[in-house]
């Protein structure tokens, strides 16, 4: 029995090793959070979380409880976060985001249709058919680093023109 159990234990720290590697591979440079712009998320990003949509439900409705992504609570009769709740919001989604990379960007991918190069599923449905979608070019031109004033994402779906 000792055998198995050691068998396990280092088939455990085996399965661990791919995960270590690819935060190695990441390397030390910017974070997330010094590469993407505050203002911008709180007043451009954060309005599509709680836009409605025909056919669809907010985002913060099911995104203010019981997901891994859980925004800030909005407060009663609110229509949009205090400037600590979206510090808070930022935080959570700067961990679904990779900086100037549209594709690794779940926050982009997971709403989109699949036919439209998002991923295979999302429990809220798919928000964007493709991204052309202007919501989806607003989070693009964020994960990208761009202002407010500058192009919208290439139509290629990179950061740069290709």
């Amino acid at each position: 029995m000792p055998v198995a159990l050691l068998l396990l234990l280092v088939a455990a720290l085996l399965t661990q090793q791919p995960a270590t590697v690819a935060l190695r591979a990441q390397g030390p440079g910017p974070s997330a959070a010094s590469a993407l712009d505050f203002e911008y998320f709180r007043t451009k990003v954060q309005p599509i979380f709680v836009a409605k949509r025909e056919g669809h439900t907010r985002c913060v409705s099911c995104h203010s409880k019981g997901t891994p992504m859980r925004f800030q609570e909005l407060t009663p009769g609110a229509t949009t976060w205090t400037e600590d709740q979206s510090r808070k919001n930022f935080q959570v989604v700067l961990a679904r985001v990779v900086p100037h990379n549209l594709s690794s960007s779940k926050l982009l991918m997971h709403p989109l249709l699949s036919d439209g190069g998002g991923d295979f599923y999302h429990s809220g449905g798919k928000h964007w058919i493709s991204i052309l979608d202007p919501e989806w070019q607003t989070l693009a031109n964020w994960v990208c680093g761009r202002k407010t004033t500058e192009k919208i994402a290439e139509l290629t779906g990179s950061c740069t023109a290709e």
